[in-house]
Parts: C-alpha cells; structure tokens; sequence
C-alpha cells in the first residue's frame, strides 16, 4: 500500500494535477523552536503582473483549511472554488490591473507546500515526524518567497482568521516589508477561548483508530471520522447562533425522525455534511499542525508585549471584525486599535458569525479597495 492508494484525494502530490498551481523550493528552513525542514517546497498562484519598480504586490492569506487558490473554478488540480471568488480581478478590489497579486499554500498545509503528506528525505511521508510549526515559521517562509519573486515590500498583506494572524505577525516581524496590512476577523494572539475550542478538536483526530499515530499514510486509511468531528466542533463556533436559530430551528432532516427515531435534526445534517466535505478535501495531519500553529500565535512573545510588537509597524494597519463573530470576537480587533496608535477599525456586519469574512465579500472588498487605494493611489 502506498500513499497514493489511500481511499481520498485530501492532499494534493507530486504528479496531480497542478491546476493554477506553481511551485518553487527554498532549500532548507530554520525554525522558531529549533531544528529545520531540510527541503521546503511553496505552491503559490499569482494574478497580475509585478511593475517594474517591484512595489505593487499584494499578498493574500488563506485561513486554516484554505490554501492558494483564492480565485478560479474548482477542476484541473483545484478541489474547491477560489474561496473569496469575486475580489481579484480587473477592476476588483484586487485589482489585477494596478496590483500583483500572489497567493501561496502555507507551510504545514496538504495543497502543495510542504506539510506532513509531504515525502521527507527518506522518501517516505512525514506523518508524524513532521516538526512543530508556528505562525512565525510561516511568515518566515512567505518571506523567502516574496525574495524569490522579487518583492522587497509588499503593497498590502491581508487576511481572514489564521490569515489575519500571518498579516498581523507579517507587520510585526517584517515591519519594513509592508505598507499595508489588513487583519479580518482575527487577533494579536490566540486567546484562552480559541484554544480550549481547539483542544477537542485535536484530541478527535488523534483519538479516531484510523489516526495511528500521524503515520496512517502507510495503512492505506484516513481518519476521517475523526477529523469530521472536529470540523463539526469548529463549524459551530463559525457560525452565529441566530443565523442557526433561523436556518435550522428544531425542524427534523426531511425523512427522518430524530425523536425516538434514530434521525437527525437539520442542524446535524448540516453539520454532517460539512464534516464530510472536509474530509474528502483536507489531510488531518494538516489539520492537526495548523491548528497548533494557530494556538502559537503571539505577536508580542518575546517582543515585550503585543503593544511593543503592534509599534514596531509604521505602516498603515487596518483591522476589521465581524459583529456577531463569536471565536473571534470583535473586541479583538477593538484590542488591536488601542493597542497601536494610528490603527484604522472597521466593522464587517454580518448574520453569519466568523464566516461573514469570507460571505461578506461586497464589504470586505470595501474594506479592502478603501486600505490599499489609500496606500497606492
């Protein structure tokens, strides 16, 4: 049994398809809490074409089971959609006519850069043997290849949830390297709240039999289950409750009879089917590295606090929340602000909780146009 024999296509490999995909190598990268990763390769997109005078890029940065394909129809490599299909593009808020818009898959993930599904120099997988990451380390490596793309300074960095934690720790570790960053729906550090989310999450993959260990590549399965009751956890702290309340109330799955029955409310089957789509899309180790890269989120660790971290940017930053976001909570973004003198606040409104970054696409491509027209107008 070899890896390209397991029952799901939730990773992308080395002679898939590569859709938009590009790919380059770093060769070999330190990281934040020792060690290295002796060969790292980037898959990224780009839309748009870099100026002569190196200054009008734009990096984008996808949440937590995101990956570089921010724009296009799913097909030929791509699993999904562009997931903020609609803001890059002539005349978008991304405007492909003035910006060079460049998007990457990010280290630890399972759509082309390296992560755990990756082959390690041995030739095998790296499974469990893959190294723990940070947010840092994963800025770390967008850096190396902005270099290889020559950018020296990007016009704009933004992103959504652990995108938003990259844009923020981009202006706080590579302050001379961003004119503009935008944060959305996200924090200066992972909080108490977001991490106890976490914790179930994990502890369902690694508890699924399927998991062995992070080595399940070499059995021929996946942990699916697993990893389907964690996107039901994450899921609802996506969502607001009202838009749930109102969706969903207590009204039966169609055909089913959750009373006494053996069936399940709509919400379970709403939740059901989203685990089911993860699964088939996304690795679980990935998921599992990422989402402890999440919970090392800290831009003020070992910087003298997240106000000191925040003042090391002298550019403009711009931080945005979604009014009925519950993980995320729009204090956080209120937190930024009075943290950093200067710091545009803006408000997403949203029915849809944390999701409403990635639904409300007509304001955040406000929020957007308005930040980097500002900056390269």
């Amino acid at each position: 049994m070899t890896i390209t024999d397991l029952p799901t296509a939730s990773f992308w490999r080395p002679g898939d398809l590569p859709g938009r995909r590009r790919f380059t190598s770093l060769g070999a990268v330190p990281l934040e809490l020792g060690g290295l990763l002796p060969e790292v390769t980037v898959a990224y997109e780009t839309w748009g074409v870099l100026n002569e005078a190196a200054d009008n890029a734009v990096l984008v940065e996808h949440a937590l089971t995101g990956d570089s394909h921010v724009e296009g129809p799913a097909g030929n490599g791509h699993p999904t959609p562009g997931w903020w299909d609609g803001l890059i593009g002539p005349g978008r808020p991304l405007d492909t006519d003035r910006f060079f818009v460049v998007a990457s898959n990010v280290l630890g993930g399972c759509q082309g850069t390296t992560g755990p599904s990756s082959d390690a120099p041995d030739g095998l997988p790296w499974g469990s043997r893959f190294p723990a990451i940070t947010i840092r380390d994963q800025v770390s490596v967008e850096a190396h290849l902005a270099d290889q793309l020559g950018v020296r300074r990007w016009a704009g960095v933004l992103g959504g949830s652990m995108g938003g934690m990259r844009a923020v720790e981009w202006a706080t570790s590579h302050p001379d390297r961003v004119a503009t960053c935008i944060v959305l729906a996200s924090t200066a550090y992972a909080t108490a709240d977001q991490i106890a989310w976490c914790q179930p999450q994990l502890l369902a993959v690694r508890a699924d039999p399927n998991f062995h260990g992070g080595d399940y590549y070499a059995h021929g399965v996946v942990p699916a289950d697993g990893l389907g009751i964690a996107r039901r956890i994450a899921h609802v702290t996506y969502r607001h409750e009202g838009e749930l309340a109102e969706r969903f109330g207590r009204v039966a799955q169609p055909g089913e009879e959750p009373l006494g029955g053996g069936g399940r409310y709509a919400v379970e089957s709403y939740l059901d089917h989203h685990a089911g789509k993860l699964a088939a899309r996304f690795d679980a180790n990935s998921y599992v590295v990422l989402s402890e890269a999440m919970n090392s989120h800290d831009v003020g660790r070992g910087r003298g606090g997240v106000a000191a971290a925040l003042g090391a940017f002298s550019g403009r930053l711009v931080v945005a929340g979604v009014d009925t976001d519950r993980l995320y909570p729009e204090r956080l973004s209120e937190e930024i602000a009075a943290l950093r003198p200067g710091t545009i606040l803006r408000r997403v409104t949203s029915r849809f909780g944390h999701d409403g970054f990635l639904i409300e696409i007509e304001r955040v491509g406000e929020i957007i146009r308005d930040a980097l027209t500002e900056e390269h107008g």
